[in-house]
């Protein structure tokens, strides 16, 4: 089973993927999604000299949910300040202190970020210690870099390490 999926949980989301952004039910749909689920990962493999680790699967729910509410608060808040006054909005770069070493959990991070309405990862320092961010709107830096530790950091370091 482990040659023929190499990567079940890459596979079943890709499945999934599929299937929401094809928005239907339709057998030829079903039959397309399951044939790239297997395919894709399969023909990538050699492409991944190191496979993720996943160490806490439940934690995965747990930060999904994190991630969709807080893409959800910051359109909100995007719209708020983009419909405001130009001069609340504060745009800034900050690099964010890394204390994930798995490079999985180092992009997951980089992808959040950059997914979050109103940041953007910018850069990854060459030893892998920081990363940097681009916020539309930063009151405070330190708030910003303590908020990305503890709601996306701390749950991926439980995931991959």
């Amino acid at each position: 089973m482990k040659r023929l999926l190499p990567a079940p949980l890459l596979s079943a989301t890709l499945f999934i993927v599929w299937l929401l952004l094809a928005n239907t039910l339709d057998p030829a749909h079903i039959v397309l999604a399951a044939v790239l689920a297997v395919a894709v990962p399969w023909l990538t493999d050699e492409l991944r000299p190191e496979k993720p680790r996943i160490r806490r699967p439940i934690a995965i729910a747990r930060l999904g949910l994190v991630v969709l509410w807080d893409i959800v608060l910051s359109n909100i808040e995007v719209a708020r300040r983009i419909l405001g006054p130009e001069d609340a909005i504060k745009p800034a770069f900050v690099w964010v202190p890394l204390a994930l070493t798995d490079p999985h959990a180092i992009l997951s991070l980089a992808a959040i970020v950059t997914m979050t309405p109103g940041t953007l990862s910018a850069d990854l320092s060459p030893d892998r210690r920081h990363l940097l961010v681009h916020a539309f709107n930063v009151d405070d830096e330190a708030a910003l870099i303590t908020q990305i530790k503890a709601r996306y950091e701390a749950p991926l370091k439980e995931i991959f390490e």
